[in-house]
C-alpha cells in the first residue's frame, strides 16, 4: 500500500472517531438530568415547572404561563371550576351584588368571535333588538371579530357613562345588523316583574338570585298579599342561578319549620342540612313554581325544596342540571377562582347535577335534549329509574339531574312562521317599539296602570303601523292575508308588551300583556293537585 493512501485511511478513521467523541459529549450535554417525581401529589408538575424555569433556552412570561396552567387544570375538574381573570371576576360580582354604566349584555369569546349570552332585561341592548346568539362584529369602527381582540378591552370600549352612544354591528343568521344603543344604568334588579294576574292570583318573575334577592322578593309578595293574593306563581325560568343563601331565604319563605330545603356534601365538605325555621310569610298560600331548562342552581334549590316537601307545583321543563358547588379563592392581583367543593343535594336526597362527560358532550346538553324530543315530550325526558327517591308525600321522583316537572309544558314551535321568522332575525318587533316610543312619548310616559295602558293600546293603529314599519325598514312582507293570520295572534300581542315596556309600568307590563300567550302561565292559572 502506498505511503499517501495510508495516510488517507488513518485520516478518516481519526475522523470517524473524533465524530463519535463529540456526539458522545453532545448527547451527554444535552442529557439533561433524572427527575424525581416521587412523593403524592403535584411532584412532577412542580419539577416540570422548576426545570423549565432553570434551563428553557428563553425568558419565560410567568404569569401568562401560570394563567394558562390555572385555566387548563382546573377546566379538566368539572364544567364549573374555573379561573377568572382580573376583568371576568369584577363582571361576576357587578352582575350579582350591584349595577353599572354600559350597554346591558352579558358575552363569551369561544372562537375570537364574542357572542351574546345574555341581554339584560330593561337594559339599553334588548331595547334595540340585540339579542342572546348574535355575533358582536365591530364597536363603532374597531373591528373586534377575527383579529383575536382581548376581552377586557371589548369590555371597556362598550361600557361608558349613561347617555353616551355607540354602535354595535352584529352578525345574526349569516346577516349583518349595525344598533346604536345609548348607554344606561343597567338595571341589575333580581325581580323583573310582580303583579296580580287575576282577583287571587299573583306572579313574580326572578330572573337571578344576587344579594338583593331576598329583599326584593319579600317586598313584592307584600304588596301582593294586600292586593287579595291567594296564589303564587314564581317564574324561575332561565334563571340561572346565584347566591345559595338567597335561594335559602327565598325557600324559607314557604316552609314548615324543620323541612329541609337542601344539603350539601362533598370529599373535603361534610354533609350540612340546611333547615327551615317556620318563619317565612308565605306558608299558607297555594304555590307553583315555573322552571325550563335554562332554570339552574340557586333555581333549582328553590324547586327542589317545593317538590319533595310537597309544598307546590312544578311546572314547565326540566332544569338545566347545575348542582355543583363553588367556592371563590380571591387572588390578589384582582383574579378569581372558582372551585367546586361539593354537591347539592334535594331533601329526598337527589343529586340536582346532570352526569358531565367532557367539555363538549355538555355544552351540547341542551341541544341534544331538543334533537331528542325533550323540550317537545314529556315522554321523551330522561331519567334515571335506578335512582328513585320520595318525596314527604310519597311521590316517586328520579334523580339523573335536573327538576322534572310535575305538569310538563312543551316548548312553543307552532307559532313559527316564516314572517316571524324574518322579523325575529332582524329585531324588527324591538326597534318598531323603539320608533313608537319616539313618536308618542308624551302618551306613554303617563301611563302608570295595566286598565289605562290597555286602552291606549287597543285604540292605537299598532298593527298596521307595525306592518308598514316591517315593510318600509325592513322590506319584510307577509307573503299572504293567511301567513299574517297564522302570526297575528303571537305577534301583535308581542308587539304589544314591547310598546307598553316604555310605558311607566316598565317590564310589569311586558310581563302582564305577554302572559295572555304564554302558555306555561296559562298552565300554571289552571287548578292542580298533588297525587
Amino acid at each position: 500500500m502506498k505511503r499517501d493512501e495510508t495516510i488517507s485511511i488513518v485520516a478518516a478513521l481519526l475522523g470517524v472517531i473524533a465524530g463519535a467523541l463529540l456526539a458522545v459529549l453532545v448527547m451527554k450535554a444535552t442529557a439533561g438530568r433524572k427527575l424525581s417525581v416521587e412523593g403524592p401529589g403535584w411532584s412532577k408538575v412542580i419539577a416540570v415547572l422548576n426545570t423549565v424555569d432553570a434551563d428553557y433556552v428563553d425568558e419565560i412570561d410567568h404569569k401568562a404561563v401560570s394563567e394558562d396552567v390555572i385555566s387548563e387544570t382546573l377546566s379538566r375538574l368539572d364544567p364549573h371550576s374555573m379561573y377568572m381573570p382580573p376583568v371576568q371576576r369584577q363582571a361576576s360580582e357587578e352582575d350579582l351584588s350591584g349595577g353599572f354604566e354600559g350597554i346591558g349584555i352579558q358575552f363569551n369569546v369561544p372562537n375570537d368571535t364574542a357572542i351574546v349570552l345574555e341581554v339584560i332585561p330593561g337594559g339599553p341592548s334588548e331595547k334595540v333588538g340585540i339579542m342572546p346568539g348574535d355575533r358582536l362584529i365591530k364597536v363603532d369602527q374597531t373591528v373586534i371579530a377575527g383579529v383575536k381582540y382581548p376581552q377586557d378591552s371589548m369590555v371597556r370600549r362598550m361600557k361608558g357613562p349613561s347617555g353616551t352612544k355607540v354602535t354595535i354591528r352584529v352578525l345574526r343568521d349569516g346577516e349583518e345588523t349595525p344598533f346604536e344603543i345609548t348607554r344606561g344604568r343597567i338595571p341589575l334588579h333580581s325581580v323583573d316583574a310582580s303583579f296580580m294576574l287575576n282577583d287571587t292570583t299573583g306572579y313574580i318573575r326572578l330572573t337571578k338570585f344576587s344579594a338583593t334577592t331576598s329583599d326584593e322578593f319579600r317586598s313584592a309578595s307584600a304588596e301582593l298579599l294586600s292586593q287579595g293574593m291567594t296564589h303564587l306563581i314564581t317564574d324561575l325560568r332561565d334563571n340561572s342561578g346565584g347566591y345559595l343563601n338567597q335561594s335559602l331565604f327565598l325557600s324559607n319563605l314557604f316552609l314548615e319549620k324543620g323541612r329541609t330545603i337542601v344539603y350539601t356534601e362533598g370529599l373535603h365538605d361534610p354533609r350540612h342540612d340546611y333547615l327551615a325555621d317556620g318563619r317565612g310569610s308565605l306558608k299558607d298560600i297555594a304555590l307553583t313554581v315555573l322552571i325550563n331548562e335554562n332554570s339552574a342552581s340557586a333555581s333549582e334549590i328553590v324547586a327542589g325544596a317545593v317538590q319533595d316537601n310537597d309544598r307546590g307545583v312544578i311546572i314547565g321543563r326540566r332544569s338545566f342540571g347545575k348542582g355543583l358547588v363553588q367556592k371563590l379563592y380571591e387572588f390578589s392581583d384582582g383574579s378569581g377562582m372558582r372551585l367546586t367543593v361539593s354537591r347539592y343535594h334535594t331533601p329526598s336526597g337527589r343529586c340536582i347535577q346532570k352526569p358531565y362527560n367532557g367539555e363538549e358532550d355538555y355544552a351540547d346538553d341542551l341541544y341534544n335534549r331538543y334533537l331528542g324530543g325533550e323540550m317537545l315530550d314529556a315522554d321523551s325526558i330522561k331519567v334515571d329509574k335506578s335512582e328513585e327517591y320520595h318525596t314527604v308525600g310519597g311521590r316517586t321522583v328520579y334523580g339523573g339531574g335536573g327538576i322534572v316537572p310535575d305538569i310538563f309544558v312543551p316548548m312553543d314551535t307552532t307559532r313559527a312562521s316564516d314572517f316571524y321568522l324574518k322579523c325575529s332575525r332582524k329585531a324588527t318587533p324591538m326597534r318598531f317599539a323603539s320608533f313608537w316610543f319616539d313618536s308618542h312619548k308624551a302618551e306613554l310616559s303617563k301611563i302608570d296602570d295595566f286598565a289605562s295602558l290597555t286602552r291606549y293600546l287597543d285604540a292605537s293603529s299598532i298593527e298596521k303601523n307595525f306592518l308598514d314599519f316591517a315593510r318600509q325598514r325592513d322590506g319584510l312582507v307577509p307573503a299572504s292575508r293567511s301567513e299574517w293570520e297564522e302570526s297575528r295572534s303571537y305577534m301583535l300581542t308581542q308587539v304589544r308588551a314591547l310598546v307598553g315596556r316604555y310605558s311607566k309600568l316598565g317590564e310589569k307590563a311586558y310581563y302582564y300583556i305577554y302572559s295572555e300567550i304564554d302558555t306555561t302561565i296559562q298552565e300554571a292559572l289552571k287548578p292542580h293537585s298533588l297525587d
